[in-house]
Order: C-alpha cells, then sequence, then structure tokens
C-alpha cells in the first residue's frame, strides 16, 4: 500500500508557489472541463483516429480559452503564464487537443490580431474566440518545413498594382484543422517578398484533403492545403507582415504554448505510472518497492520539476515583454526532448499494459514524437541556441 504521505512529483518541488491566484483558477477550470468532456473519450479518439473538433471547438471557446492571451475582440486578455498553464492541462489530456487550441489562437488569430488589418481583425477574431469559425495556418510544404523562405506556394496579383486582385498557387502540408477551418492563414511568395494571406475556406479552388494513416496525433484533425489558382481581393492580404517575420513571430508564439504543453504530457504519464507501481504486485511487494523503479521515478520527476521551473521563468519573461526567440527556443528543445523520455521511461514500468489504450503512455509517447518536430525541430532550435551562444549561424 502506498504511504500517505506521498507526493506528486510538482508537490515536491513546490511549483504551486509560483502560481498566483487568478493563474491557477483558469488552470483549474480547465482541468475540470477535460476530466469531464475530453478525456473519457480521448481512448476512442486515438483509437478511431477521429475526433469532434467542431464540437470542441465551441466548448473550449465557452471556456474562453480560444486568442486567451490576446488582448480585445472577445478574447480574454489573460496572462502569458495563464495561458501556458492551459496549454499544460490540455496536453495533459492529449497533445492533440493542445495542438487544436495552439492553432487556433496562437497561429491563426495571432495572425489576424498582430498583422491583419482592423477590418480582418473585426470579421474574425469574435467568431474565433468563440469557437463558431476555426483556423488553420499554412506555412510548411511538402519540400519546405525547416526552411520556409524557400517556400513554392506563389501568390501573383492580377489587374493594376494598386487594388488588384492575388491569385494563390502552391501545396502546403502537415497542417492542423485544414479540413475543418472556415478560413486559412496562408503565407505565399509574391515579387514583393514573402506576404500572409487570409483565405475563406470556401473560396473557389481552395480545398483541404485530410491527412490519413497517422500514428501520432491522431486525436487532431490534420490536413493537406491545396490552392489552384485561388482568387482573392487586395484586401485578403495581411497588411502589416512582409518577410518572414510575420510567419516567424507566430511560430514563437505557437512554441511558447508548446513549453508548458509538453509537460502536461510528461505529469499524466508520470501520475499514471506512479499509481501503476503502486499497485502493480512483483515478486510478492509493488513495483514501487524497487530500487530501479525508484531511480528511474527520481529521475524523471527531477526532469518534470526542472522544465516547469523554466517554463515559468519563461513565462514570467514573455508577461513582463522581455522574452527573446533563442529563450523560447531553449524551453521548446528542454521540455518537448525531456517529455518524450518520460513518457517512454514510463511505458517501460508499465511493461506490456503501456502499449494498450488502457493507460496513455504510448499515446502521449507518440503524439510527443509529432511536437519534437513541429514548430521547429529540435535540431533548428539548437542552432537557434548555439548561434546565441555563438553569433554563428549554421543553418546552411
Amino acid at each position: 500500500m502506498a504511504d500517505p504521505t506521498t507526493q506528486t512529483p510538482l508537490e515536491l518541488f513546490g511549483t504551486e508557489a509560483l502560481i498566483d491566484a487568478e493563474d491557477r483558477a483558469i488552470r483549474d477550470s480547465v482541468r475540470a472541463m477535460l476530466a469531464t468532456q475530453v478525456r473519457p473519450h480521448l481512448a476512442e479518439w486515438f483509437d478511431s483516429g477521429q475526433v469532434p473538433a467542431r464540437e470542441l471547438s465551441l466548448e473550449l471557446g465557452r471556456l474562453g480559452l480560444l486568442g486567451m492571451h490576446l488582448e480585445g475582440y472577445g478574447c480574454a486578455g489573460t496572462s502569458a503564464t495563464a495561458y501556458g498553464l492551459a496549454c499544460l492541462e490540455l496536453e495533459a489530456a492529449d497533445s492533440g487537443i493542445r495542438s487544436l487550441v495552439s492553432v487556433q489562437g496562437s497561429l491563426a488569430m495571432f495572425a489576424i490580431h498582430r498583422w491583419g488589418s482592423e477590418e480582418h481583425k473585426r470579421q474574425w477574431l469574435p467568431r474565433m474566440a468563440t469557437g463558431e469559425a476555426i483556423g488553420c495556418f499554412g506555412l510548411t510544404e511538402p519540400d519546405f518545413g525547416s526552411n520556409p523562405a524557400g517556400m513554392r506556394t506563389y501568390a501573383a496579383r492580377v489587374g493594376s498594382r494598386d487594388g488588384a486582385d492575388w491569385v494563390l498557387s502552391g501545396t502546403k502540408m502537415w497542417i492542423t484543422n485544414g479540413s475543418i477551418a472556415d478560413v486559412a492563414v496562408v503565407w505565399a511568395a509574391t515579387d514583393d517578398g514573402i506576404r500572409g494571406f487570409l483565405v475563406p475556406t470556401d473560396t473557389p479552388g481552395f480545398s483541404a484533403p485530410a491527412i490519413k494513416g497517422k500514428l501520432s496525433l491522431r486525436a487532431s484533425v490534420t490536413s493537406e492545403l491545396v490552392l489552384d489558382e485561388v482568387r482573392l481581393p487586395a484586401s485578403a492580404m495581411l497588411p502589416l507582415a512582409r518577410g518572414l517575420s510575420g510567419p516567424l513571430s507566430c511560430l514563437n508564439e505557437a512554441r511558447f504554448g508548446i513549453i508548458f504543453g509538453a509537460l502536461g504530457a510528461a505529469r499524466d504519464c508520470l501520475e499514471v505510472t506512479l499509481d501503476y507501481v503502486a499497485h502493480r504486485q512483483i515478486f510478492d511487494k509493488p513495483l514501487s518497492a524497487y530500487q530501479l523503479t525508484q531511480a528511474k521515478l527520481a529521475d524523471m520527476t527531477l526532469e518534470l520539476g526542472k522544465g516547469m521551473l523554466l517554463a515559468l521563468h519563461l513565462g514570467r519573461l514573455k508577461d513582463a515583454g522581455t522574452l527573446r526567440p533563442e529563450q523560447v527556443s531553449l524551453g521548446k528543445l528542454n521540455n518537448v526532448r525531456e517529455s518524450l523520455a518520460i513518457a517512454r521511461e514510463c511505458r517501460t514500468l508499465l511493461g506490456a499494459n503501456g502499449i494498450t489504450v488502457d493507460y496513455p503512455v504510448l499515446r502521449h509517447a507518440n503524439n510527443l514524437e509529432s511536437v519534437l518536430t513541429y514548430e521547429g525541430t529540435s535540431e533548428v532550435h539548437q542552432l537557434v541556441i548555439g548561434q546565441a551562444l555563438t553569433g554563428q549561424p549554421a543553418f546552411r
């Protein structure tokens, strides 16, 4: 029987004292909603590869989670730290659920909020905040992921330069929410550099076939975007974004949520494993009573706790307006890499039970394989950090 004085990993680190009451309340409301409306269905969604994303979006909107860290236009305007803690709870349920919120709020809505016109903001943000309208973010292409500057999607002007329409042609790949989106933020090369466009998904020439056969993020909608001479008015262009700084700023917003989110998956794995080893009997005593087990649990707790301290520190920097992109890379590289290692180690402690949908650990591990790659691979973040340390760009 487990000792009643045992502590959870984050209790051992005392991180609760570092979170203010308002941020805790937001986190706890997210955790409560997920416990009743999401967690009971995750094994089924993962097993079937289908998720009721539109219904979920409305529920997430009712809770104020969509674009929660943005100001105005129906957005809640919470602290960055509160948003991070919400992402942690969402990903403790499933990375796919956190991805839905991240893409909606930190990619599509942030792009409109930061780079769009007043008309764009009024047209889309209030409905996106409630989940009535869903957005996606088209940057990655089949042959251009880590090097988006080489994108082949092209936007050409038709007619006179001032007030002319745009015609977009190209393909985007691995786009979360693509098949269910009402609007796509699409980045395209132009004669004037890379520019962003708002593409209503009912525009002729636009299609978004779903990507099937995934072994990761199965409780998430992932799609290809095909733009076959999609004609848009001049007003569809995001007026304030020019060059890669536009899409990269959006990626940094989403990466910040991942810094917290990945820890949610790791925490869930570790909590499930602690309960399992306390009850699993091996040679007439609990698995938790063995030195090898306790060594593994101690090491995983250290990495989870250190990751949480890093996430909270970066959250405070973001709330103060001083967070730098290379610091985001520190958090994304460390926390996703260590969370994936925790999920894999937890699977070993659950033995064969760890490979079933009855336990979440291999589901989390599979999901984290995708999180490790998207929003900048580990290698990209290593090079961002390396450049900050040496002053030498090593991307080529």
